[in-house]
């Protein structure tokens, strides 16, 4: 019964609260339960709240389902880059090993005022910086879908949660693709919300100018919920939009009974579809969009020119960003401090030599180097033109189309450890998605069929324009209605 009921959509089980027919306590005791008999295999969640989740779930039953909060009862699980109040918060990194925060992060406390339930914490790489979830100080995580396989990263521990039913949906972050690449190798759906839709309080800062919050589930009206939780302007960050939010689930809801993509231009950009994809990935992607050909969408080639520019740029701008994100943390203010050290220097040098991984140190070196006298114009200076340039090609190919779609990973899963040598060919697997983060635009990824030799997920990305996500929910649900993806993963 707990499976079963593991495996219904958040939207459907919220209905179930609602009328009463299951608890809060029920949905809980079977998430719990299903945590409890894949983490063995997965390792996708870092911090369990299970006592604290099954005391909230019986408050929420003593009073009874209220209607008015829209995830009332539901389970869910938080990226651990999230502030969670009375819970660890490491990022998945040594160095923040015993920080537990005092206040919850403004996605979070969304979540909660809309009754939603938190499970714990999703494993993670650290500090957000990797593609596999193998970063993370503490676990690698495995695809439920193959377990030799990786989730994708760096939000791949949310991802891995919810493909498997751990939770009903789950908080990832995205600064270059961490939502949407780990959502299209795991077969859910994630959406990295415009710039400034979601408040990024509470928020471990990696790029400050890339960072988003977002929320990663089984279908594209869970998602709608989530978003509609989280979304709207907060004065405790001075980049949130302040502008109003749709109610995302609503208007998707009043859309559905249309049900076509008559009027709806999809664009193609030539930088996606061609050298370098798998052709499993082609295959499915290409049927995605013959599917909303039929329902009646218009289908346009057009062009991001400088989208072979984007992997450089934005790791110029992420790592120098990341430098001095992470520069606080030095063993005197915050995390972890060296017992070993002698003086202030050694104290700062034993400190983040021990409590940060390679990657992360390799990021702060690079950051650092891009920033330093002399570097700057050549680096810095020179990606943020740049960067300008990216956003322009997404400006005008708007102009013709309504949506831009492509592939989300130019391949499927990788198998774990098999990248990890090799940093750059690691940071090629972003190729797709680096772009949108670089532009401050809304994306998403959903599940469009497997991968007919690797036999697994393949996403497709869905591109709007600045604070249209309800256009992306609209097209995503009809592509997702028509080309009906498997949604079980047959490795757990």
């Amino acid at each position: 019964m707990s499976h079963d009921l593991c495996s219904l959509s958040l939207t459907a089980v919220r209905d179930l609260l609602r009328s009463g027919e299951i608890t809060a306590t029920a949905a809980v005791t079977a998430c719990l339960a299903r945590i409890e008999a894949t983490e063995p295999k997965l390792h996708a969640v870092l911090h369990l709240a299970g006592e604290a989740a099954l005391a909230e779930a019986a408050r929420l039953d003593a009073a009874g389902p209220d209607p008015d909060k829209r995830l009332w009862g539901v389970p869910v699980l938080v990226k651990d880059a999230i502030c969670t109040k009375g819970l660890p918060t490491t990022c998945g990194s040594k160095i923040l090993e015993n920080f537990v925060p005092f206040y919850d992060a403004t996605a979070v406390a969304g979540l909660k005022a809309a009754g939603a339930v938190i499970l714990g914490k999703a494993n993670m790489d650290e500090f957000a910086m990797g593609s596999s979830t193998e970063n993370s100080a503490y676990q690698t995580t495995a695809n439920p879908w193959d377990a030799t396989k990786v989730p994708g990263g760096s939000s791949g521990g949310s991802a891995a949660a919810v493909s498997s039913g751990q939770c009903f949906g789950a908080l990832g972050t995205d600064t270059g693709g961490s939502i949407r690449q780990p959502a299209s190798f795991c077969g859910i759906v994630g959406i990295k919300p415009t710039y400034g839709r979601v408040s990024r309080y509470g928020l471990v800062a990696y790029g400050s100018s890339l960072d988003q919050i977002g929320p990663m589930t089984r279908s594209v009206e869970d998602c709608a919920a989530m978003l509609t939780a989280i979304a709207g302007h907060d004065a405790k960050d001075s980049t949130s939009a302040p502008r109003d939010v749709p109610d995302y689930e609503a208007d998707l809801a009043a859309w559905a009974k249309q049900g076509d993509l008559k009027g709806v231009r999809l664009g193609l950009p030539d930088e996606y579809w061609g050298q370098g994809v798998d052709a499993e990935v082609l295959d499915c992607c290409r049927a995605a969009v013959d599917a909303a050909r039929g329902l009646g969408a218009e289908v346009v080639r057009v062009s991001l020119p400088h989208t072979p520019y984007a992997v450089a740029t934005y790791y110029i701008v992420a790592m120098a960003e990341a430098s001095s994100n992470l520069a606080r943390f030095d063993g005197v203010r915050y995390g972890f401090r060296d017992a070993a050290a002698t003086d202030l220097a050694g104290l700062y040098e034993l400190s983040r030599a021990k409590g940060f991984g390679p990657e992360v140190q390799r990021r702060i070196v690079i950051g650092t180097y891009v920033l330093s006298a002399g570097y700057y114009d050549a680096y810095y200076r020179k990606a943020a033109q740049v960067r300008r340039l990216i956003r322009q090609d997404f400006l005008d190919a708007f102009a013709s189309c309504d949506v831009i779609v492509g592939p989300t990973s130019p391949f499927t899963a990788f198998g774990i450890a098999e990248k990890t040598e090799d940093p750059l060919q690691m940071y090629l697997s972003d190729i797709f998605t680096i772009s949108l983060n670089l532009a401050g635009l809304p994306g998403m990824s959903i599940p469009v069929g497997l991968g007919a030799q690797s036999g697994m997920p393949v996403g497709l990305q869905l591109f709007g324009p600045a604070f249209d996500e309800t256009r992306l929910l609209c097209t995503a649900k009809a592509v997702m209605d028509a080309v009906r993806p498997p949604m079980a993963p047959a490795g757990v």
